[in-house]
């Protein structure tokens, strides 16, 4: 009768044990990132503050998305078009870079979605600064 109950208290834990494996490996699959779809979090006009300091007032421009192909995207920002619009998701967040011009020279731009708002930096390459700002969605 020993043994019996050696072995089935035996059996109890290896059993106990083997799920609380597969319950631990349904858990860590939750919080796994998903797809992340430039196609559907991209595209559409973006409210953009400009502000060079974070107690100025706040100033505003538009970043608008016309169409995202692939890992290239196109449109405009600050009423400049873009070029070489680029998309990155492989690290779990999308991200972007994309490059702008006017009589100054070229400005390169990144920017990391976070929940509902593009945090970015611009670097001026003719007015030799670095900017950072945040954009809202305004329509799709």
């Amino acid at each position: 009768m020993k043994t019996l109950l050696f072995w089935a208290a035996r059996m109890a834990t290896t059993l106990s044990l083997v799920i609380t494996c597969i319950c631990l490996g349904a858990c860590a699959s939750v919080g796994k990132p998903g797809v992340i779809v430039a196609e559907d979090l991209l595209p559409g006009t973006w409210q953009v503050d400009l502000r060079p300091t974070p107690d100025a007032e706040p100033y505003y421009k538009s970043f608008i998305v016309t169409s995202v192909e692939g890992r290239s995207f196109s449109g405009s920002f600050y009423d400049a078009p873009i070029s070489q619009g680029r998309i990155n998701t492989d690290w779990g967040k999308l991200r972007i870079a994309f490059e702008t011009n006017d009589g100054s020279g070229p400005y390169h731009h990144s920017a990391t979605l976070e929940g509902d708002r593009l945090v970015g930096l611009s670097n001026s390459i003719g007015r030799d600064f670095l900017a950072y700002w945040s954009a809202v969605r305004q329509s799709n």
